[in-house]
């Protein structure tokens, strides 16, 4: 029988490990995607959602048992999931999966059915209350995986939020209210414990991880899985193939007009108008 979340909100925070914010994009010499051997870091969304975790853990300190972060990918994901422990994450889970071996990267359906797999597995020890997770990742910027999530767990979801504050106790059905950004202006929506929750920049500012708390991440739990665990071999496979990656146009240089009838005479000479 599964515990009722009784003011003991358990939080999950999935990550993902993303091609460093900084770093220049090249497309890669089979014109099929990106160079990836270059640096990487945790998707900057993400990093938001750790801090957003830590910080409700801060100002709940009696509610909230236990934060997990979870990623699936290859064996550097790790490093990501090591860095999220090091922000104040209790444990990590990391299901992995060796590169290539699904003849294509992971997509939004793929990484929604592992997290739930995941989540229905750690439910039989103790009950997750709450997922946090970045509004999209800065590879793919599909912004999908946390809405087909709240679909398949069938929970109500709230995403882009700039701000969350919990209308009562961290229980299950309890009130949230959520800021989200949307064009033009702010919504504020309603909805109740268990939710999904995806981030926006405007949320919070994360912090660095210090060196005690990266050296004590390297002993706090982490646990591994494959997707035969989850029993997922073919459910993650990818269902669209990548036939040509190319950089945009380069930009050609513009020139200084006179007036309105010389900018409206060179439009129409580029057939602009």
């Amino acid at each position: 029988m599964r515990p009722t979340l009784v003011n003991n909100l358990r939080v999950l925070v999935p990550v993902k490990r993303t091609i460093d914010y900084a770093v220049k994009i090249r497309v890669a010499s089979d014109g099929k995607g990106v160079d990836t051997n270059v640096k990487h870091a945790m998707n900057p969304f993400d990093e938001i959602a750790v801090e957003e975790a830590v910080r409700l853990r801060e100002k709940h300190k009696d509610a909230i048992t236990k934060i997990t972060a979870v990623s699936a990918g290859p064996a550097k994901t790790a490093d990501v999931l090591r860095t999220a422990l090091a922000m104040g994450a209790d444990d990590a889970i990391h299901v992995e999966i060796p590169d290539n071996s699904l003849g294509g990267p992971l997509e939004p359906l793929g990484v929604s059915k592992i997290l739930k797999a995941v989540i229905d597995k750690e439910n039989e020890k103790e009950e997750i209350g709450l997922i946090i997770m970045g509004k999209q990742a800065i590879d793919d910027d599909a912004s999908q995986t946390g809405q087909m999530l709240a679909a398949i767990l069938d929970w109500p979801q709230a995403t882009f939020a700039s701000k969350m504050e919990f209308k009562g106790k961290l229980e299950k059905g309890e009130k949230v209210q959520v800021t989200r950004e949307v064009d033009g202006g702010l919504a504020v929506v309603e909805t109740s414990l268990p939710f999904v929750l995806t981030t926006d920049l405007r949320l919070n500012e994360p912090r660095y991880a210090s060196l005690p708390n990266i050296m004590k991440a390297k002993k706090k739990p982490f646990q591994k899985l494959t997707l035969k665990d989850l029993g997922l071999e073919d459910a993650a496979k990818p269902r669209l193939e990548t036939i040509k990656v190319q950089e945009p146009p380069k930009r050609e240089g513009g020139a200084k007009v006179e007036s309105v009838d010389e900018l409206v005479s060179k439009l129409k000479e580029a057939g602009r108008i």
